[in-house]
Parts: structure tokens; C-alpha cells; sequence
């Protein structure tokens, strides 16, 4: 099996729809309307945005938190993971009725039920969404900076990738750069390559969420593989929310032929009908990986790692010592 890391994932995405029901349950909600026969039903953006909101927000204390952090990193493990870094969301959580501390402590708990069950390595990017506004992502970085939980290792900024001038984010990205923090940020998506342009000019980041629609622009993807700023690539969510029509077209394989340094990873994933396994079987069959090639995925998704030097060696030997 070719171990695997992941280093883009939304956490209030990546549970199941069966862990969603037993929610509803909890709470005395009604699913049906966009989870039927086991899966999540969305036909559209803004109906997949409505589906993930309801669902998140049938998590909502400490203990919800962190049964789905524990939950998604088991399985994670059990398909060959030994790293993952997900997305957080305190807006998410205080929509709940949580703090964010409160909200961030739960996913901890999980974080580390779950390496203790399975070995699995985890860290938190704390995100701020950028469609809510300048002032709410400074005060999503405030929070990531100054929280105190040693999982919480990165900042970002997740939303609509056309929303609002990216000079006025520009504080947010030093408040969290400042702390010590990794900087990544959502950007060719839907944006196109323009968004990862400006990202890359304002706010410096080492990674990029996304990232794809960069192959629009030859010289940004000689660019960023100058500058070694690593792709979170999703192919499944991509070809999902048809950014790309098949994954015949997705420029994957070209980005990685550039020199770009790229990584597989599942988004949100029961959404788009995918997990971090699959993503790695769809580069197999649609990429023409082998296994030293995804191994290699997999390293650059270590060593683009928001993690102390100690645990980078540590994954990288485990890494290695799967090969021989």
C-alpha cells in the first residue's frame, strides 16, 4: 500500500453523511432534504454550500467536535494515511453557538484519540472566509495566533476567491505570518489563474489551495515552480463541481510536468463522492502514476507540512521505510 498525506481538507466536509445522521439524531434534526439513500444530494454550488452548512451545523459542542475529528482521521489511517492536515473553521463553530476555543479544543481531542488509536500525525489550519469579510479573517488569524493549542500550526483563507480587494487581507496574512504560523490560501478555483497571481503577489503564501486554474497562464505556472510554492490539488472535487469537465482534461499531470510541486487530496470528501484513497487511484488510472510517482506526492505533501522538523524526520522515515 502507498502511505499517503493530506494537506486539504475542510473538517465540517469531511463528515460522513451515516455520521451526520446519528447527529440528526442527537439533535432531533431533519436530513432528508439533502442526504438520501446514504449520500449527500446537491445538484449545483449553491445547493453543495446549503447541504455542507446544514450538516455543520449539527455539530455543536466540544464532544461533536471531536468524535469528528477522531472519526475521519481513523478512516484516513485505515486507507494508508499517516499524515493529515485539515481546514477549521471558527465562523462555522461560533454559528453553533461555540467558542472558537471550545471548537478547537474538541477537534484536539479528536486529533490525538486518534493518533493514539492509529498513529495518524495531524495539524489544524485555522481559515478565515473571505466572502464575510476583511475584519472576520483578521479575526480568524487573531485567534490562530494567539490560541495556544500546539495542533494549530497554519492560516488560510477558504471562501469566494472573487470577493473583496486582496490588499485589504494583506494584515490578516502578517498577523498569522508573525505568529509563526503557515501561510496558505485558496485561489484557482473557481477565481481562475488571476486569483492565484494576486494571492501569490499579497500574501506570500508557501502553498496554494487549489491552484489549477494557474495552467492558464504559462508564465505564472513557470513562476510558481521557480518558487517552489506547492499546488493542494483536488482533483475529484474539481471534476465534481465541473471546474474541469473529466479528469482526461485536468492539468494535473501538466502542472507536475512544469516542475510545479503538486499533491493529491479529497477537499470535502463524502461531497464529492471521493476520500483521499480515491484520489490517489484516480492519478493511477487517469494520471499514469505509479507507485514510486505518488510516493512521491506523498513526500511533497510532508515536507510542505506545517509540522516541527522533528515530526517532518519522523513522517519522512516512515515514508521511507514503507519502500523498502
Amino acid at each position: 500500500m502507498v502511505l499517503k498525506a493530506e494537506i486539504h481538507c475542510h473538517i465540517e466536509g469531511a463528515a460522513s453523511p451515516d455520521l451526520v445522521v446519528k447527529q440528526a439524531q442527537k439533535y432531533g434534526a431533519d436530513v432528508s432534504g439533502f442526504i438520501r439513500d446514504g449520500a449527500f444530494v446537491w445538484d449545483d454550488f449553491t445547493s453543495f454550500l446549503a447541504a455542507y452548512d446544514q450538516s455543520a451545523d449539527l455539530f455543536r459542542d466540544e464532544g461533536d467536535y471531536a468524535r469528528l475529528a477522531e472519526t475521519y482521521l481513523s478512516s484516513l489511517a485505515r486507507d494508508g494515511a499517516i499524515y493529515s492536515e485539515f481546514f477549521t473553521s471558527p465562523d462555522h463553530a461560533e454559528r453553533a453557538g461555540l467558542s472558537a476555543a471550545a471548537y478547537t479544543a474538541g477537534l484536539a481531542e479528536g486529533m490525538r484519540r486518534a493518533r493514539a488509536k492509529t498513529g495518524i500525525e495531524s495539524r489544524m489550519i485555522v481559515t478565515g472566509v473571505r466572502h464575510f469579510g476583511v475584519e472576520s479573517v483578521e479575526k480568524a488569524a487573531r485567534f490562530a495566533a494567539r490560541c495556544g493549542e500546539p495542533l494549530v500550526t497554519g492560516f488560510g483563507m477558504a471562501g469566494e476567491e472573487r470577493f473583496g480587494d486582496p490588499e485589504d487581507y494583506v494584515r490578516a496574512f502578517e498577523i498569522a505570518r508573525e505568529a509563526g504560523l503557515g501561510i496558505t490560501v485558496h485561489a484557482g478555483e473557481f477565481g481562475g489563474w488571476e486569483s492565484v497571481q494576486s494571492a501569490l503577489d499579497h500574501f506570500r503564501p508557501t502553498r496554494i489551495g487549489h491552484g489549477v486554474r494557474a495552467i492558464e497562464n504559462p508564465d505564472l505556472v513557470s513562476r510558481i515552480a521557480d518558487e517552489g510554492v506547492v499546488l493542494e490539488c483536488c482533483p475529484g472535487s474539481n471534476v465534481a463541481l465541473r471546474v474541469f469537465e473529466s479528469f482526461e482534461n485536468h492539468p494535473f499531470p501538466k502542472l507536475r510536468a512544469a516542475g510545479c510541486k503538486v499533491t493529491l487530496n479529497s477537499d470535502d470528501p463524502p461531497y464529492f463522492w471521493t476520500t483521499l484513497k480515491h484520489e490517489y487511484e484516480i492519478a493511477r488510472e487517469h494520471f499514469g502514476m505509479d507507485d514510486k510517482a505518488l510516493t512521491s506526492v506523498t513526500r511533497t505533501a510532508i515536507e510542505a507540512a506545517y509540522v516541527d522538523k522533528k515530526t517532518k524526520a519522523s513522517l519522512l522515515a516512515r515514508l521511507d521505510g514503507a519502500k523498502r
